[in-house]
């Protein structure tokens, strides 16, 4: 019944992509889930919640491969490093240089000030504390509401500019258990987002049910060994900003939850790649 009246209420028509609208990624093998040279470029605007890291740069990637104009959105909420805020520079700069036929597509980048985020939580993201894991099973690092924030904050741009989706690159599969990255967490707000600003606002995440050797895998197909070099060497990840230490899956401490998901995932991905 809340479908039926969302659609009612929006005058959503069956050409109008659904506000329950889930990752493409979730029924097909990875061999059919990079889709777009099946057919034309979708004339849709995206916005991209850009950070810096692996996977939001995996899902620019997969945004430039598919929409006819892409913006990025990142937010300085006073987490306790600039790396990313720096390396998302250096990414977009590289893209636009070494992909032609999306640097055509990517449009504005926008940074916002949330420093009052930063102010109401104490987290290992945001104080100089030791990354353990609490009591409710979440680790130190999750910083309560953040991604409501950003996708809320987004949602008001895209609105604004005429964008009609917005692109995020949580994970259920191997993430960290942050509950504002789960699948149901955001299908809820795209309904709320899409409610209140009285317009369709799908939410798309492309990793939502990849692993992180699929979101390797992905970014190969997107953009070959280009983009798979571009991601080890310039994107971060590192929960503590370590740029100095340089492995074969990127920059990183290396002992972090952010970096072992990141090793493990680059591991099983070259693994599969050398079988």
């Amino acid at each position: 019944m809340l479908k039926q009246h969302v659609r009612i209420t929006l005058g959503i028509d069956k050409q109008t992509p659904s506000l329950f609208h889930s990752s493409p990624f979730r029924m097909a093998p990875l061999k059919q889930r990079h889709l777009s040279k099946m057919g034309k470029i979708m004339e849709r605007k995206a916005l991209v919640l850009f950070s810096g890291g692996q996977d939001s740069t995996t899902c620019l990637a997969w945004a430039l491969d598919r929409y006819s104009h892409v913006e990025t959105i990142s937010f300085d909420y006073g987490q306790r490093h600039s790396v990313e805020l720096e390396c998302r520079k250096v990414v977009l700069g590289q893209i636009r240089a070494k992909f032609p036929s999306w640097a055509a597509r990517l449009g504005a980048d926008h940074i916002l000030d949330l420093a009052s985020l930063g102010q109401i939580s104490d987290t290992a993201l945001t104080q100089e504390q030791e990354i353990v894991f609490e009591k409710s099973g979440l680790p130190s690092t999750f910083v309560p509401a953040r991604n409501l924030l950003f996708f809320t904050y987004a949602s008001a741009v895209a609105y604004r500019r005429g964008l009609t989706a917005l692109v995020g690159g949580m994970c259920e599969t191997d993430y960290s258990g942050y509950p504002d990255c789960r699948d149901n967490t955001l299908k809820a707000l795209q309904v709320a987002m899409s409610l209140g600003l009285d317009a369709p606002m799908v939410v798309e995440t492309p990793l939502m049910w990849l692993d992180k050797a699929q979101t390797w895998k992905l970014a190969e197909q997107l953009g070959g060994q280009p983009l798979i070099d571009l991601i080890r060497a310039e994107t971060h990840t590192c929960y503590l900003g370590d740029r100095t230490h340089l492995h074969s899956w990127g920059y990183g401490c290396g002992e972090c939850p952010a970096c072992e998901l990141r090793r493990n995932g680059h591991e099983a991905y070259t693994r599969t790649t050398a079988a």
